[in-house]
């Protein structure tokens, strides 16, 4: 997942003016109460061929023209309920976007997205490395170290709990969660340390990813929905922060989605030869 702080005069003024501080108890619980009624919803959408993706009625034997345009190699993101919104103190993210890619199988693309160690290469640059610390059947737990150079530099160790899977020869699914998310003070010296919680600047305090893909019209239909949990803005940057943060969903979810189709049309490649 990419990830995206803005433009460099935002971040500065961003950091000038962010006292250490972590998401409050009450902004915690509404993230995870949000996330567990998203994935009893997607429980249900995956409980049909027709319904796997979010927006999508598959068995309609009609093009629509989302339809027509994910064939033609289009992208459609959207924000879910606003997109950005305000809970107890810090905000809240959620966008889904989908993607088609011709030829790929739903094997394939569960092996990219259990393809751990190449994940700086498929996500590059923001990607700067990734292991995978424990890993049984379906379950993997994996640390993914990002990076955004811009006025300053933002350095981020996430810890992520992820589920993949195939639900059928040709549909599966992944969730990753993450479980801690430390800013890296110092990235690249000799004191670089992980800063303690209440100490970061709470660029990104959660994310959750799912992925919905299935076979479809000779090829494969992918979905990506993204939640996250950030601090919120500084009181009288309003004006210029909140249209940076609002787009900054969209933005990193355009590029996960163009970056997995490369790393799905690479794999093919690499197969084929």
């Amino acid at each position: 997942m990419r990830l995206r702080t803005g433009s460099a005069a935002a971040l500065l003024l961003i950091a000038s003016h962010c006292s250490a501080m972590r998401p409050s108890a009450a902004a915690e619980r509404a993230y995870a109460s949000y996330v567990a009624r998203l994935e009893m919803r997607l429980g249900r959408q995956h409980a049909s061929p027709g319904t796997y993706l979010a927006v999508l009625n598959l068995e309609r034997p009609e093009r629509t023209d989302a339809e027509r345009h994910l064939l033609s190699g289009g992208l459609r993101i959207e924000p879910v309920h606003g997109g950005t919104w305000t809970v107890h103190g810090a905000l809240m993210h959620h966008w889904r976007g989908q993607a088609f890619v011709p030829g790929a199988t739903a094997k394939e693309m569960l092996a990219v997205l259990r393809d751990y160690k190449h994940f700086p290469r498929y996500y590059a640059p923001e990607v700067v490395s990734a292991r995978v610390l424990a890993q049984h059947g379906r379950f993997a737990m994996v640390e993914i170290r990002f990076k955004q150079q811009m006025a300053i530099t933002i350095v981020l160790d996430a810890e992520y709990r992820v589920e993949t899977a195939l639900t059928a020869s040709t549909r599966g699914y992944s969730i990753s969660r993450s479980t801690h998310i430390w800013q890296i003070d110092q990235p690249g010296t000799a004191h670089e340390r992980r800063l303690a919680a209440g100490q970061e600047d709470g660029f990104l305090w959660n994310l959750n990813s799912y992925w919905s893909f299935i076979q479809w019209r000779h090829g494969l239909l992918m979905e990506c929905e993204a939640v996250s949990l950030t601090r919120s803005v500084p009181w009288g940057l309003g004006w210029l922060i909140e249209p940076i943060i609002e787009d900054l969903p969209r933005t990193s979810l355009q590029f996960t989605l163009r970056a997995t189709e490369d790393a799905l049309a690479g794999a093919r490649k690499e197969t084929l030869q």
